[in-house]
């Protein structure tokens, strides 16, 4: 009898990005590639000196798989990485890995991969080629003339803010930027007015932060809405209601540990497709710039395939 095709060794895409936790981790796409080759499969590693060539060469090895069922996509790096991962994969039957050694990492806390731990991460990954796949959602997320996929969430309001500012400091070369943007974006964040449509129906509010989720969390491990799946056909809208900055700042550090689901300022509801609008507002999905709004995001289920 021949063997099962989850079975065989498997032609591994392994994209490594070099910089990713500020190039703390510059051997894990190395170690993670010697796992995988350890274990009977052929690897090919693909470095490029930037994030927009590493993509158009990974997109290259993509369209090259000529069968699907016996290859398999691995992204070394952070949450930006699964954003190249899920972009270049999705609707393609090609499963996506992912060795987390980045600063958010919150699709790998989300799937159960070991943080920081790149031999851990391909050992489970190894095991995990040997069944099938988990088939998940994507959301299809529309901005102008673009489609961009999201596995995680798109974000729209205080936490994209404090991305888009860090995005552009110097200093500090290490997460403690992301810290400075924080304290820094709390001095003169205002909420917008937001004009949105939600399957369908049409509303208008003032927000300190909007995001749609297709899993829990956001920002490395502020976990929005704890009660998302990934698998269930449907997103998750999480609004939270303008209010003073005192009582921002009480509440916001219940987001880490999911207990600010019975705050009265903060909605959470289960949706298939949103559109956002907002004067001078930027999203980020997946932790990477998508632009000013607006833009419309729409669930699309079993779009991914997932080792996990």
């Amino acid at each position: 009898m021949p063997p099962s095709p989850t079975k065989r060794p498997r032609r591994l895409i392994v994209a490594i990005n070099p910089t990713a936790a500020f190039g703390r981790h510059h051997g894990a796409g190395a170690a993670a590639a010697e796992a995988l080759a350890a274990a009977g499969h052929t690897v090919i590693e693909v470095r490029q000196p930037n994030y927009e060539l590493l993509r158009r060469e990974v997109e290259r090895e993509v369209r090259a798989v000529t069968a699907p069922e016996s290859a398999a996509l691995i992204v070394v790096g952070g949450d930006g990485m699964v954003s190249l991962g899920v972009n270049a994969v999705a609707e393609t039957g090609i499963p996506l890995g992912v060795v987390p050694v980045g600063t958010g990492n919150d699709t790998a806390r989300n799937i159960g991969m070991p943080l920081g731990d790149p031999a851990a991460a391909a050992a489970l990954i190894v095991t995990a080629l040997e069944s099938e796949p988990a088939v998940v959602d994507a959301g299809r997320v529309v901005h102008g003339v673009h489609t961009t996929w999201m596995l995680g969430a798109l974000s729209a309001g205080f936490d994209a803010a404090v991305n888009e500012r860090a995005n552009f400091m110097s200093w500090p070369n290490s997460e403690r930027r992301y810290t400075i943007a924080v304290v820094r974006e709390l001095l003169t964040f205002r909420a917008p007015h937001y004009r949105v449509v939600v399957d369908g129906q049409q509303r208008e509010f003032d927000a300190m932060l909007v995001a749609v989720a297709n899993h829990t969390s956001i920002g490395g491990g502020m976990k929005i809405a704890p009660s998302a799946a990934m698998d269930d056909g449907l997103l998750d809208l999480f609004v939270v209601d303008r209010m003073s900055r005192p009582r921002f700042l009480r509440i916001f550090p219940k987001v880490f540990r999911g207990e600010h689901t019975n705050e009265p300022e903060v909605h959470l509801e289960k949706v298939r497709s949103v559109r956002i609008e907002a004067p001078a507002v930027v999203a980020y999905a997946d932790g990477e710039r998508i632009g000013p709004l607006p833009v419309e995001v729409t669930v699309v289920p079993g779009a991914v395939r997932l080792l996990r």
